[in-house]
């Protein structure tokens, strides 16, 4: 059911595979796929994002610390299907950068 996936998604997104995360510290398994993919996602995305605070980091900046988290606080494969498909990624970059929203 699409609304228990949204919602594992948004419970468990701040779990990290060696228990240390939050709210529940849970680890491995026990944290669904939907949220392990997205908080690679979400970490990745925060890393190459300009905020107010930091400039962004390359995609291959970003892509050695999500290696150094992994196993730890992310999921392996996770990261490794992430890094696989870097050529999609960058072009999905390039897309968002050509459109503006709105």
């Amino acid at each position: 059911n699409h609304v228990d996936i949204l919602r594992n998604i948004a419970e468990y997104h701040h779990e990290a595979m060696n228990g240390t995360g939050y709210p529940y510290g849970i680890q491995g398994e026990a944290i669904p796929i939907e949220a392990r993919i997205i908080a690679v996602a979400d970490i990745f995305d925060a890393l190459t994002s300009q905020r107010p605070y930091k400039e962004a980091w390359t995609n291959e900046e970003s892509f050695t610390m999500l290696q150094e988290l992994s196993g730890l606080k992310l999921d392996e494969d996770c990261v490794k299907a992430l890094i696989r498909n870097r050529y999609e990624v960058e072009k999905i970059q390039k897309r968002i950068k050509e459109e503006p929203f709105g």
